[in-house]
């Protein structure tokens, strides 16, 4: 159901446009400060943003300094609820927007696009214009409130901004101007504020396409000022860009369980769209991260561990096209894997498709193949850039991708900033730093990053983390039960599992197996627990139909967690709980019992430890 009414604004003047979002409880005001644009945004009365910079440069014009008159703009309110692969089944998108036609002198008319939700705010600007026009920056700014704490995420090399893989931290925010040393002070995003006085805010982009990346440069004053991925690039007409988004959570439930970004990205295409039943979300053997590349009878083999795990999916990675034959053995596999219910993922490197000449003709070709040979999707990888180029060439795979009906995974690429609303045929997308920095110098992964995640990241939406081995030497300083609580809460529709899966079916680990092979990759819903804390722990319940999955992620040294499930009700369940073994970090204790929801249970976790409850109604 889609509802769209009309008011005018109660408090204007022709210098300050202010509009409340559908409780009250989000207030922005736009104002004309002098010679410039600025806004201030409100959480229950509480400055989030305290008179931030607007504007853009376009072909050499500053579109800052800003005329308007707020009387004149019609606010509208607009409420609508959507079906959604990820943290909920359900996303409800609820604002109130206008679009405030604005005039700079000497310069011309632009548009500036608001909208407030009850959890955030956004803005967009649009210039209208015919012909190739040239962006060379925006005047955006954030200011914070000080004190705040940022979570952000560091890579000590110059893939920091390429990947998106770096491992998140925290600093005050008067020290971000240096926080990165040599690497400067541009930051990418999203970024995460723990608030002085409680609650939490985080600063991204939406529905960025057609554009460059937006990161937040550090410039002391509590502010982050807009600092896009290129220099300057060209829009063939009208410049109309992504939004600036301010979200603003009281607690980190409701900051887990915004779906701001998703909602300010279009709703899908019908024509393109019309029939979605090829999308389907699922687990996934892989063989690259723990094996290397394969033959084909290997691969095969892959094949068979998905149809015994009961898998969905499987990757052909990198290696492929060096085979004999190739293309009549990648159809060949994918003839045996639908016989056995299992759908092929092809690997491809995006440099062998990332040409626009003859509208992308090479892609064409290459995807007509992929269909031809019978595979579900394609996983491209080493695009190692946020700048529009590379936008543009995801945004035409997945087009190219969906008239052919098939499901695309990023690897090599910038974090999501609403894709698989408007393109849901993206399944996942990398933009993370996963467990394959577990096998590599530069791992591996702590277990404080993996208690960040679901507050950062996955925040924006899905990420290919490739979770879970059972591999004592690659799971970092972390413990089995932590790994098996990964793939709980780390959200991706299409769940790609790092280990081999031979050892997941060895008889040594078969009730965990048994335990990993219960997990969804999507959700009907999802509450962040009480003592959940930003890069110290992770406690989230995610229920798919009348199942309950509990995981705890531990961040830190050994600690009790005191687990309440009285908002279970007071129904009976039977509970597969696995937690740490007080011996070995490689192994676990499991027990299938009745649990009483009533009662509290106390969780211990060793460093850097974990633990699951999968909780059956009966």
């Amino acid at each position: 159901m889609i509802a769209v009414s009309a008011f005018c604004n109660a408090r204007s003047k022709t210098d300050e446009f202010v509009v409340k979002s559908p409780s009250g409880n989000i207030e922005a005001e736009i104002h004309r400060d002098k010679d410039k644009l600025t806004y201030s945004v409100r959480s229950g009365g509480r400055i989030m943003i305290d008179r931030g910079d607007m504007g853009i440069v376009v072909d050499n014009k500053n579109y800052a300094n800003a005329l308007f008159d707020a009387e004149k703009v019609e606010i509208r309110t607009f409420n609508t609820t959507y079906q959604v692969l990820g943290i909920k089944s359900t996303a409800r998108n609820h604002y109130n927007g206008a679009s405030i036609p604005m005039t700079t002198p000497g310069v011309g008319s632009w548009t500036l696009g608001v909208r407030v939700y009850d959890d955030g705010f956004a803005f967009r600007y649009q210039v209208p214009g015919t012909g190739l026009r040239t962006v060379q920056g925006e005047i955006t700014s954030f200011v914070l409130p000080g004190e705040s704490v940022i979570w952000y995420f560091e890579r000590k090399n110059a893939w920091k901004l390429k990947s998106y893989a770096g491992e998140w931290l925290k600093a005050p925010i008067d020290k971000m101007p240096t926080v990165s040393g040599k690497l400067g002070p541009v930051q990418g995003l999203p970024l995460v504020a723990e608030l002085p006085e409680g609650g939490y805010m985080l600063l991204s982009d939406a529905a960025c396409w057609n554009y460059s990346s937006l990161r937040g440069k550090a410039v002391g004053n509590n502010t982050f000022k807009a600092s896009l991925a290129d220099k300057s690039f060209e829009v063939d007409g009208n410049v109309i860009t992504p939004w600036r988004v301010v979200l603003c959570a009281p607690d980190l439930n409701a900051l887990v369980n915004s779906t701001i970004i998703s909602n300010l990205a279009p709703p899908p295409d019908p024509n393109l769209y019309g029939d979605t039943d090829y999308i389907r979300p699922g687990r996934c053997v892989w063989r690259w991260w723990s094996s290397g590349t394969g033959n084909p009878q290997e691969e095969e083999e892959y094949i068979n561990y998905a149809e015994k795990l009961g898998f969905e999916y499987t990757i052909i990675d990198d290696g492929w096209k060096d085979w004999p034959n190739a293309w009549e053995e990648v159809t060949r596999l994918c003839s045996y894997a639908r016989q056995k219910g299992v759908g092929v993922f092809l690997w491809k490197h995006s440099k062998d498709i990332n040409d626009p000449a003859d509208a992308w003709a090479n892609m064409r070709t290459f995807l007509d193949k992929v269909v031809k040979a019978g595979a579900v999707g394609i996983k491209t990888d080493f695009m190692n850039s946020d700048g529009k180029a590379a936008i543009d060439f995801e945004i035409a795979l997945l087009k190219l991708a969906a008239e052919r009906k098939l499901m695309v995974n990023f690897h090599g690429c910038h974090k999501s900033t609403g894709e698989a609303r408007t393109f849901p045929n993206e399944v996942t997308r990398e933009g993370i730093r996963g467990l394959e920095l577990n096998k590599m110098k530069e791992g591996p992964i702590t277990a404080s990053h993996n208690a960040a995640l679901p507050f950062t990241r996955f925040v924006v939406g899905h990420g290919d983390y490739t979770p879970f081995t059972v591999t004592a030497e690659r799971m970092g300083p972390t413990t089995l039960a932590h790994q098996l609580a990964t793939v709980i809460c780390f959200t991706s529709p299409l769940q790609v599992i790092a280990e081999n899966p031979a050892e997941l079916l060895v008889p040594e680990h078969k009730e965990l197996t048994g335990v990993l092979k219960e997990i969804p990759s999507v959700w009907d819903e999802t509450r962040v627990l009480p003592g959940s804390r930003i890069g110290e722990l992770t406690v989230m319940a995610r229920r798919k139909g009348k199942t309950w999955f509990i995981a705890g992620l531990n961040g830190m040294g050994e600690q009790i967690y005191s687990l309440d499930l009285s908002f279970l009700g007071k129904k009976t369940f039977l509970a597969t709980i696995v937690q740490d073994h007080p011996d070995a970090s490689d192994k676990v204790t499991l027990q299938t019992r009745n649990v009483n929801p009533a009662a509290k249970q106390n969780m211990v976790m060793s460093k850097g430890g974990g633990f699951v409850y999968l909780l059956k109604e009966q």
